[in-house]
């Protein structure tokens, strides 16, 4: 199956790249609670625990959290397997894949 790649993927995986992006969901945690996340991605196609579990953490540590995707389409983007969640630890990055996260969701809406 081909999926459309959005700019958001794109710029995930040049975050990656760039070594400013962690996954999995031990690292994603670790990167939250050390207060180096500046982003956290959930795959959208993850279980309900997960993205409960991620969302409270995401609002105690104050940290922007996005469900999009599927795990295979965020694996993908970094270069891996499947991707159940991710952090962003770049600032900058952070700020342009919610742009264009936010464009995105707009559209969809």
């Amino acid at each position: 199956m081909f999926l459309k790649c959005s700019k958001a993927i794109s710029m995930l995986g040049l975050a990656t790249k760039a070594g400013k992006t962690v996954s999995g969901e031990f690292c994603t945690e670790k990167e939250i609670k050390c207060g180096r996340a500046k982003l956290v991605i959930v795959a959208a196609d993850a279980s309900d625990n997960t993205k409960k579990r991620f969302r409270n953490m995401c609002d105690f540590y104050n940290v922007p959290i996005y469900f999009y995707g599927e795990k295979d389409t965020l694996g993908h983007a970094m270069g891996k397997e499947f991707r159940a969640s991710l952090a962003v630890t770049d600032a900058g990055f952070a700020k342009g894949i919610r742009t264009h996260l936010d464009s995105e969701q707009d559209t969809i809406a």
